[in-house]
């Protein structure tokens, strides 16, 4: 058996039969081609989450009030969502050791004006730290300060989307006075511009104020909806949390021998990163197993062809039969053409999947690799499948 004879052959039979080839490399095609873009998919989700989780700050501790229950948990009493008071606050902000900056938040939504133009926001009740833990800039003006805090000043820093439905865009909109619920708020800064997050929230319709001006003013409630932190390092956090904890289990009366459960409940950014990076990685194989049938299917198809092709050339096989050729040195034959053609449909398919790649999520080389390697193994499963 010539095998470099019978790939002559074979490459002969399929450039004969243009179409037909070209039709069957169709199903290949498309098959790599959608496995390639809905892992691209799936992991360029997971990384544009990722990044905007870190955005945040990798260390960044959230105390929300209410015990942790569970996404099938049973729904707390209101009470139990109003246990984060001022006192906890100060006490977390005083007796920090592991924990660098620390915000209050409570907030209110509504619609801000400023003269015969309105538009609908939400205003965040902060201490001043809060730009520090959110990593956020100020682009023009200044940060309103504790002694804003202390007087209840009716201050506060505003986003760029509120500065352009209230004031139109680019215009200098510090010392001007918007109201918000009839309050006036003097604006002393304006935020450097987040863009929207993967969420689809504007970053940038906020306004941010002094939370005891909130609280008092706005919102009229003595309790936070939840408090801010952000621990000294990544590697700290979860000894930050044990350190919050302590503090407000002492705050609340919760005996560590009582067996009582935390009306609080803290979450870290890591914790979050980790539990959205796993959901996008079940996403993803998910896409890839939907994308993966088509494979499946494409390699049905060139088992198809393959058989009516033996159909159609008996007389070529009785020939090859006659001058001495082997039932299995055609069976090679045909087996070569189906390599030729699942291969050379899984090379486009590469090509194809990684130019809509590249448009959609252009970066991650190991990763660019690696669903390369995986797709021409795809291909070569689904040859020696036909």
């Amino acid at each position: 058996m010539n095998i470099l004879n019978l790939i002559k052959v074979s490459l002969n039979a399929v450039a004969n039969n243009k179409m037909r080839s070209f039709l069957s490399m169709l199903g290949i095609i498309i098959g790599v081609a959608a496995v390639i873009a809905m892992m691209s998919i799936g992991q360029g989700s997971k990384e544009n989450i990722r990044k905007e989780l870190a955005s945040m700050g990798t260390n960044m501790l959230t105390i929300r009030p209410g015990a942790d229950n569970g996404p099938g948990g049973v729904r707390q009493d209101p009470s139990a969502m109003q246990t984060l008071k001022v006192a906890d606050y100060k006490r977390i902000h005083a007796e920090r050791k592991l924990v660098k900056y620390v915000s209050p938040e409570v907030t209110a939504s509504g619609q801000a004006v400023y003269g015969n133009k309105n538009t609908t926001t939400t205003v965040y009740g902060e201490s001043p730290e809060y730009l520090d833990i959110k990593l956020w800039k100020i682009e023009k003006g200044m940060c309103f300060t504790e002694e804003d805090v202390r007087k209840s000043a009716k201050v506060c820093v505003v986003g760029k989307t509120v500065v352009d439905e209230l004031f139109g865009e680019g215009a200098d909109v510090v010392g001007r006075t918007l109201r918000f619920k009839s309050i006036p708020l003097r604006i002393v800064g304006v935020l450097k511009s987040k863009g929207y997050n993967n969420w689809g929230m504007d970053q940038d319709n906020v306004i941010i104020a002094p939370y005891t001006c909130v609280m008092k003013r706005i919102a009229s409630q003595n309790y936070f909806s939840s408090i801010n932190c952000s621990a000294l390092t990544e590697e700290l956090s979860d000894a930050a949390i044990d350190e919050i904890s302590a503090v407000l289990r002492q705050n609340h009366k919760i005996k560590d021998t009582s067996g009582d459960a935390d009306d609080f409940t803290i979450r870290s950014q890591a914790e979050m990163m980790q539990t959205m990076s796993s959901t996008m990685d079940s996403v993803t194989l998910i896409l890839g197993i939907a994308a993966g049938f088509s494979l499946l299917i494409a390699g049905i198809g060139i088992m198809n062809i393959m058989l009516v092709s033996v159909t159609e050339r008996t007389k070529e096989i009785g020939l090859r039969m006659a001058v001495g050729a082997t039932g299995f040195v055609i069976s090679v034959q045909f087996l070569i053409e189906s390599i030729l053609i699942s291969v050379t449909g899984g090379l486009f398919g590469v090509l194809l999947g990684s130019s809509s790649r590249t448009r959609f999520f252009l970066s991650w080389e190991c990763r660019r690799l690696f669903l390369h390697g995986l797709s021409f193994f795809l291909s070569v499963s689904v040859s020696l499948l036909a």
